[in-house]
């Protein structure tokens, strides 16, 4: 390729500073989260509000706790997951048509939401919160008391540079609590999550392709695997998995296709029929609603970066850029008069546990627990 295709897809006008910006990253040593990227490729949206992802299809989520026995409810779960694939990584981008480098939260920043009542399903509720600046991690529950199914995680984001690819690896996990209608019994999913391949930098048009395995692994003993693969340089095909549920090495049910498109049981079904449709992307999602701007809180995501979503949208970069950094040396300031006082910044919603026994018992059953991470537990308000 000549070196004339580089920012192919970049205006004009930034095309010198992306060529920049892609010899920095390649000479860039530590994690990429770090660099200022060119204005056009920031996002008006913060990280912490990404937990909301996980609840665009409510009624996916509730319904995991109706199905008949715990294979079905795998299935359910597994179905519910795929679900929230496509407006993670490729839906919230079609406006644009590539990726954007979200904003790093401040520390504490609160990302509030909800999923109202629908056709009996109950109230879903969302509570995000950042746990960490160095190193970022957010913190999320979300929660259907009606349902009694609540979904508890911390995600963080390690990121490097190789060829042409920015490869990030997402830490932490998240863990799915159902309450078993008319048992006082619990059932617990440990999910682990995909790493992420960022394709496109060389012309300037980023898109995100999900890499390797993840797995969801109950307490009831089943396992859930999920492969990945995308679209190579000269063959593939765009956003393919595979998963396997089963049990002792034994396979039960069989899915494979698009996680941003359609995909099918391969051979029977639970319902004995042959290839079925287990999901289709093109499923409506539901946004998650918040409060407005004018009434949220001080920490609240979109009240803290008003002004800089505000120069984003409206291609004033430089109110926005003006305003990132009133921001952000506000924080270090804040930081620094909190280390002084001896008085370390206090989180709101969650609580740190050093040892998180459920996660250590469900990782320890299908030995995939990764070097020991930082969990973080709900902890909630009292009055």
């Amino acid at each position: 390729m000549g070196e004339e295709e580089v920012g192919a897809a970049v205006p004009k006008e930034q095309r010198q500073g992306w060529g920049q910006f892609l010899k920095s990253i390649a000479t860039f040593s530590g994690d990429l989260s770090s660099l200022t990227a060119p204005s056009f490729i920031l996002s008006p949206v913060s990280l912490v509000e990404f937990p909301a992802y996980w609840g665009e299809h409510p009624d996916t989520l509730a319904a995991i706790a109706k199905g008949k026995d715990e294979v079905e409810r795998m299935t359910l779960v597994l179905k519910w997951f795929i679900g929230t694939l496509k407006g993670q990584f490729t839906a919230r981008n079609i406006s644009t048509g590539s990726e954007k480098k979200p904003l790093n939260p401040i520390l504490g920043e609160l990302f509030l939401g909800k999923w109202g009542d629908k056709n009996g399903r109950g109230e879903t509720t969302l509570t995000a919160e950042q746990v960490s600046h160095h190193p970022p991690v957010t913190a999320y529950a979300i929660e259907n008391a009606t349902a009694g199914v609540t979904l508890e995680g911390h995600c963080a984001q390690k990121t490097s540079f190789s060829g042409r690819t920015i490869s990030v690896k997402q830490v932490g996990h998240a863990v799915l609590r159902l309450k078993l209608p008319g048992s006082s019994n619990e059932e617990l999913y440990l999910i682990t999550l995909p790493n992420l391949l960022i394709e496109g930098l060389w012309y300037g048009s980023p898109y995100v392709e999900l890499t390797g395995n993840s797995y969801i692994q109950s307490t009831t003993g089943l396992l859930t695997t999920l492969s990945y693969t995308g679209k190579g340089y000269f063959s593939g095909k765009a956003h393919s998995f595979k998963a396997t549920i089963g049990a002792g090495g034994n396979t039960l049910y069989t899915v494979e296709g698009e996680w941003a498109g359609v995909c099918k049981y391969k051979g029977k079904s639970p319902s004995g029929g042959s290839n079925e449709v287990f999901w289709d992307a093109s499923t409506e999602r539901e946004e998650v609603s918040v409060e407005p701007v004018e009434k949220q809180g001080a920490m609240e995501s979109r009240n803290v970066w008003k002004t800089v979503a505000n120069g984003i949208r409206t291609q004033d970069y430089d109110t926005a850029s003006k305003d990132k950094a009133r921001i952000e040396n506000e924080q270090r300031q804040k930081r620094k008069d909190e280390a002084a006082a001896g008085t370390p910044h206090q989180l709101e919603h969650f609580v740190h546990v050093d040892e998180d026994q459920e996660y250590a018992q469900l990782a320890a059953m299908f030995k995939g627990q990764p070097a020991h991470e930082d969990a973080y537990r709900k902890k909630p308000r009292v009055h």
